[in-house]
């Protein structure tokens, strides 16, 4: 005998449906990702990066659900798990500020890790593209687990940008540490004026 449909039971998730915004309700990243695979998440992050997959999570929505008076903390608590398929619980706005707050500063520490390595000359050219080469590709990683579609043109433009930023940080580091390149002995200070008028002093 097939069953009676549960009228009150539809009702209530109609309304459940109807509870939750619009822009929760179409929102379409971390699609890639099933539910209940947190602790996935949470292993890949831990092995590659500082953060947690929460605070990678509530990063994100911080950034989409920002508006020109602040970051919609509330409405990311309230529907953490309608947002995000591996977060199962609802957070306070204070939790949500807790985690945005953790990850800010893991990047800036991690930022400031990553530039005095560049800088230190403890790597070499290789080794510093070497270890860019592998941030770029978790970074990426993320971006399309969240449901990012970078084409291989826009990949390859950044992968360019970078290598141009690197390069300067190299050069600029390498004025800071010396008064002339250790591997060629050319001038680092980096004014060819300067050096024009040391010559006319001697010609003099």
């Amino acid at each position: 005998m097939p069953s009676v449909p549960d009228d009150g039971a539809e009702s209530s998730d109609s309304a459940a449906r109807e509870a939750v915004p619009d822009d929760v309700q179409k929102y379409d990243r971390f699609k890639k990702i099933e539910g209940g695979t947190y602790d996935r998440a949470n292993e890949f992050l831990r092995d590659r990066t500082y953060i947690t997959a929460r605070e990678w999570a509530i990063a994100r929505l911080c950034a989409d659900f920002r508006t020109e008076t602040g970051v919609e903390m509330t409405k990311i608590g309230e529907n953490l798990p309608e947002l995000v398929p591996f977060m199962t619980d609802t957070y306070t706005p204070q939790a949500v500020n807790q985690a945005r707050a953790a990850f800010e500063e893991k990047v800036r520490k991690a930022g400031a890790t990553f530039l005095y390595g560049a800088m230190c000359d403890f790597f070499t050219a290789e080794e510093l593209d070497d270890v860019m080469y592998e941030a770029t590709e978790v970074a990426k990683f993320l971006l399309e687990v969240e449901g990012v579609e970078l084409s291989v043109e826009e990949e390859l433009e950044a992968e360019d940008r970078i290598s141009e930023v690197m390069r300067d940080v190299r050069e600029h580091s390498a004025a800071l540490r010396h008064d002339e390149c250790p591997h060629c002995g050319g001038d680092l200070d980096g004014g060819e004026s300067g050096g024009s008028d040391t010559t006319a002093e001697a010609d003099d």
